[in-house]
């Protein structure tokens, strides 16, 4: 599921809901090309201590921070549909 969250000023940003195969093949470089520089280093500097194993649990974890954080940047659903998956997973109340 992808969904689309729109800022004030109309920047637009799409993300997926659930795991991620993007951080699964390249890791810290993901948050990089998002323009997420905070989670980029924290994935580099958990990921090289622990051989990558650290990866895996970003997986599972990245796409739900990221979605997190715009919300917190005053992001909002997009439309219907990707306000509905929100309420669904529970990032922001019905």
């Amino acid at each position: 599921m992808i969904v689309r969250l729109v800022s004030e000023e109309g920047e637009m940003r799409t993300a997926k809901v659930g795991f991620s195969w993007t951080v699964f093949f390249f890791g810290f470089l993901v948050p990089i090309c998002r323009g997420d520089a905070k989670w980029a280093v924290i994935m580099f500097a958990a990921s090289v201590p622990t051989l990558f194993l650290a990866q895996m649990v970003f997986c599972f974890t990245y796409n739900g921070t990221y979605i997190r954080e715009l919300l917190a940047k005053g992001f909002r659903p997009g439309d219907d549909y990707s306000r509905a998956v929100l309420v669904a997973k529970g990032y922001i109340a019905g």
